[in-house]
């Protein structure tokens, strides 16, 4: 997250400084540049970075664990009334103050392997918070291209919204001609304005499409709303009828290269390993700890130095602990990692058989949208036709306006719909990758 500071300006000062052409001027964003402001400030992408540092953490954490521990101790007293001092033998009635300094560590030596199945967990973690980001940022991408192509869509949309409307102004002029010569009747006129009008309706529901669409693009990539964006369409390639994908194919790639799938296999490995540390608390630890202490009092005469040499020492210590009753805390505790193990291998089937079903839906999605296409491409190519022969019989007067409004109606429609179906295999040709995990969201085409 950036942040920004602004000195402190008069409102005058900050008008007259700017144009206000220059306020209102959107900013644009390209496709490659939505991606990246995506992959930067999605939450999601966010959240899943977070935990792959903490994972990281965990895994140092766990590496520390190995190594002895060192600490220093310094202790001071000041005693007052009558002590007895061993060194002179004898009571001794006045203030003193001494001090003690100590130096020790420990290591554990052997804890029945816990501390080496916490840190292959903390590792598995770590591998699986990896997995979790990388398919984090694979979905801020395809979200970002999903309404990337929604968008160009609509506005695809919207293009034949107003060639419709050019023509039936066009169909209008002509009519209002033929009404002026006496050739048609003035119902016909008035028939006609009311279809330009109700296109021209239309025209404006599909503005407003295109809006919503750019404001469904804002909220994925978490703009600012108070301020005007232009989305720059970036190239999209032709959907091609003759691309072919093989259901087997695209599955044992899903298999393969999944990040989600990867990452619940590793959380059913560190569970696993989980129910080895549980099960450590069984067996005996060994530890080896070692400290060197000295002191000094003000009542002894002796120099400090000499204090300090008389009085210090060391100690070196090894240690065994047999657990022979822990009030059932291990077998506890064994019992959850093994529940929790086993929610992990059922979080991992579940994936596993979400993962098929993305894939069986996707590759079925496909193979409808190329039939649409052709249904599409056939429909429109009959629809254009069909408007051509209608006109020219209207305008030789062997057709009615009725004739012409609905062969006009059914072209519109069936030009529209070529777009969906144009964009909607684009759509499924493009992403194929996000569904089978190969997605690259650094470098990522709409074509």
């Amino acid at each position: 997250m950036k942040w920004h500071s602004y000195r402190s300006v008069g409102l005058a000062a900050l008008l007259a400084s700017a144009p206000l052409a220059a306020q209102d001027a959107p900013r644009r964003i390209t496709f490659d540049e939505a991606v990246g402001i995506a992959l930067h400030d999605n939450a999601s992408v966010i959240r899943a970075a977070n935990a792959a540092v903490l994972s990281e953490a965990t895994v140092k954490q766990q590496k520390q664990s190995f190594l002895p521990s060192l600490s220093v101790s310094v202790s001071g007293a000041n005693t007052m009334g009558r002590t007895f001092d061993q060194a002179d033998g004898r009571v001794i009635d006045r203030n003193t103050q001494s001090m003690n300094a100590g130096v020790s560590s420990s290591v554990t030596l052997f804890d029945g392997f816990r501390n080496v199945s916490n840190l292959r967990a903390a590792q598995l973690s770590e591998d699986a918070s990896g997995e979790a980001l990388a398919r984090a940022k694979q979905t801020a991408a395809f979200t970002v291209a999903s309404n990337f192509l929604a968008l160009i869509a609509q506005q695809e949309q919207l293009k034949v919204q107003e060639q419709t409307l050019a023509a039936q102004e066009a169909q209008e002029a002509q009519i209002d001609r033929f009404v002026q010569a006496g050739t048609r009747p003035i119902s016909d006129l008035y028939q006609q304005q009311a279809t330009v009008a109700a296109t021209r309706a239309s025209v404006v529901e599909t503005k407003r499409a295109v809006e919503v669409a750019k404001t469904d693009l804002m909220q994925t990539l978490q703009l600012d709303a108070a301020q005007e964006y232009e989305f720059v369409s970036p190239a999209v390639g032709e959907a091609s009828l003759d691309r072919r994908y093989s259901l087997d194919s695209l599955m044992t790639a899903a298999r393969r290269h999944r990040s989600d799938l990867e990452a619940e296999k590793a959380r059913v490995d560190a569970a696993a390993q989980g129910v080895r540390a549980a099960a450590a608390g069984k067996l005996p630890s060994v530890s080896l700890s070692a400290g060197y202490s000295t002191g000094l009092n003000s009542a002894n005469e002796l120099p400090v130095r000499d204090q300090l040499d008389q009085r210090r020492g060391g100690s070196v210590s090894l240690g065994v602990s047999i657990p022979l009753y822990d009030r059932g805390t291990t077998a506890l505790a064994e019992q959850r990692a093994q529940i929790e193990a086993d929610n992990a291998r059922l979080a991992l089937d579940e994936q596993r058989q979400s993962v098929a079903l993305e894939v069986r839906r996707a590759y079925l999605d496909h193979e409808t949208a190329k039939e649409r296409l052709r249904a599409a491409q056939a429909q429109n190519q009959a629809a254009e036709q069909a408007l051509a022969a209608v006109r020219e019989r209207y305008r030789v007067g062997a057709a009615t306006l009725v004739e012409v409004t609905t062969a006009q109606s059914s072209q519109a429609q069936a030009a529209a719909a070529l777009v969906n179906a144009r964009y909607t295999l684009v759509f499924q040709q493009a992403l194929m990758s996000y569904y089978t995990g190969e997605l690259d969201p650094e470098r990522m085409t709409l074509g």
